[in-house]
């Protein structure tokens, strides 16, 4: 099932990048559009987990750098009948963590200083629970690569923004260019695009993980707690994350509210606290 969501999610991806293509530089820009998207595609599958724990500064760790963090992560592995993933640090005050990697066999974890912190044992246990639910469900390849493509739909938007406001697509017509009305109208409707894809792949995987995190650390109620702080605590120390990326992480790093919140990559925590409270209630672990 991972692996047709993976497939479709390139697909689309790609095709969001050759409109876009098309929209700067007519039949010319669709082609060179096309050609980079299946140069992402296989860069992202290969190297995206790489590029995103670079974009943040995470700094991988051995048992003796933080024998309290590092020894957690194994012994939930374990539990969890996955390999002992790759363990990385982010300095940050802002408290947050994520996952990636395209399978078990090459996966990372990562949770910056101020995630560490904030919670107490029992519930940074339950977040890198979650964390390897992500894992374990297999869908870490498939909100890493969300992660790149957007970044680059979004960054190809703002040049498509960019010529139509220096007229870069007012004789594209003939080439089969939008022009710069074209031009314009991709750039506003390419980012709400990837966002609303990253959106729909993220609020189902987010209650797939909770669920996967409780059964994986035997205490969904740590969890929720969890959950709780890090709502309060991230908006208290907002996050410097890329929006591309937002989506990765176990609460939403970014804040807003309004129209934000229609865009949110992540559910309300409320719903997730609600949803852990039950399993609580009706599984015995």
């Amino acid at each position: 099932m991972n692996t047709l969501k993976t497939t479709f999610l390139m697909t689309l991806m790609t095709v969001l990048l050759v409109i876009i293509g098309g929209a700067i530089g007519g039949r010319g820009g669709m082609t060179a559009a096309f050609l980079i998207a299946g140069g992402m595609n296989f860069f992202s599958y290969w190297f995206s987990d790489k590029i995103v724990l670079r974009m943040y500064g995470a700094q991988p760790i051995e048992e003796q750098d933080n024998p309290r963090f590092y020894g957690m992560v194994r012994r939930l592995a374990e539990r969890a009948g996955l390999p002992m993933p790759k363990v990385y640090v982010i300095q940050d005050d802002s408290p947050n963590a994520f996952a990636t990697g395209r399978n078990p066999e090459h996966a990372a974890i990562a949770a910056t200083t101020g995630i560490m912190r904030l919670l107490n044992d029992e519930e940074l246990a339950g977040v890198m629970a979650h964390e390897l639910g992500h894992v374990k469900n297999r869908d870490i390849l498939i909100s890493t690569i969300a992660a790149t493509f957007a970044g680059a739909i979004t960054y190809l938007a703002h040049m498509a923004q960019w010529g139509a406001m220096f007229g870069a697509g007012r004789g594209d017509d003939d080439e089969g260019g939008g022009g710069i009305f074209g031009m314009l109208l991709m750039s506003i409707l390419a980012p709400i695009a990837a966002m609303l894809v990253q959106m729909a792949i993220s609020r189902s995987r987010e209650f797939g993980a909770d669920a996967a995190g409780a059964r994986i650390s035997g205490n969904p109620l740590s969890l929720a707690r969890a959950l709780q702080k890090l709502e309060m605590g991230s908006r208290q120390i907002p996050m410097e994350a890329n929006a591309a990326t937002a989506h990765m992480f176990i609460v939403n790093p970014l804040t807003g509210g309004g129209m934000m919140s229609l865009f949110s990559t992540h559910p309300p925590i409320p719903e997730r606290v609600h949803r852990l409270e039950d399993i609580s209630r009706t599984h015995a672990y």
